[in-house]
């Protein structure tokens, strides 16, 4: 399991693919992404790390985060998120995680705040139809309904669809795709749209229902499998071949001995 990052939301535009396809993206900026602290089962009981990004103001950091990042003699961060990693996958405090972590055509999950949108009613919070329009309602067209029954059991259940608030929490969308990345301004395009507002930190990390791209895996391709271009291999074509010749060349050897034996 590799690590994820953390990344700035700017917004929402556009882009052209080489069809002419029209592919709306969200643009999030990656600034500064490094390596906090580390979790190993040793002395935590799992394996995770912990990312920073931002630069925030340090006069109004507690003391107790300004040591924290003085230990890892890192700059202070605006947001730390912890990444549950592979024993493997474990990196050193202060390296920066760029936006080359991910590469076009890869799928992935990001999980941010989505948009409070304050005090909603039931249409609009959970798509109620509302009553009729026409005869027998009075100036209640959007409302709820009825929510509960008669004398028995005389009470409305627990978790009943009704008004509340609406959004303004954790929300995570599955299965995104990244269009593409530009590392020299750190920014990475998704497909679609991710949830949060403008200038709002959101959480990537590899999609967990898609399978990784090979150029993804930080591990040597197997032998045969992948060349170092991501092009097929030809060392087993190459083998194989070799052992049919020997074995060509050996054949009528073993033909002779036996004529001569016989």
């Amino acid at each position: 399991m590799r690590t994820g990052m953390i990344a700035r939301k700017l917004g929402m535009t556009r882009i052209f693919a080489e069809d002419g396809r029209h592919i709306p993206v969200t643009v999030l900026k990656v600034d500064n992404c490094q390596v906090v602290a580390q979790r190993t089962v040793e002395k935590d009981g799992y394996c995770a790390i912990q990312v920073g990004i931002g630069s925030p103001k340090v006069k109004n950091m507690p003391k107790a985060m300004r040591g924290h990042f003085a230990k890892a003699k890192v700059e202070p961060k605006a947001r730390l998120r912890e990444f549950r990693v592979g024993a493997d996958y474990l990196q050193e405090v202060g390296a920066e995680i760029t936006v080359d972590h991910f590469i076009p055509g890869q799928f992935v999950d990001v999980s941010g705040t989505s948009i409070g949108k304050g005090f909603a009613g039931a249409m609009k919070r959970h798509g109620f139809s509302g009553l009729r329009a026409s005869h027998g309602v009075s100036t209640s067209h959007r409302s709820l309904g009825s929510t509960g029954q008669c004398q028995y059991p005389g009470k409305v259940f627990k978790g009943k669809k009704m008004a509340g608030h609406m959004g303004d929490r954790r929300v995570t969308t599955q299965n995104l795709e990244v269009v593409a990345t530009d590392g020299a301004r750190g920014l990475v395009m998704i497909k679609g749209a991710v949830p949060g507002s403008k200038g709002n930190y959101v959480e990537l990390r590899d999609a967990l229902k898609k399978s990784l791209p090979e150029r993804t895996v930080e591990e040597p391709p197997a032998k045969g499998i992948l060349a170092e271009d991501g092009g097929p291999s030809e060392e087993p074509a190459l083998e194989v071949a070799a052992s049919e010749e020997v074995a060509s060349t050996e054949a009528p050897a073993e033909g002779a001995e036996a004529v001569a034996k016989g």
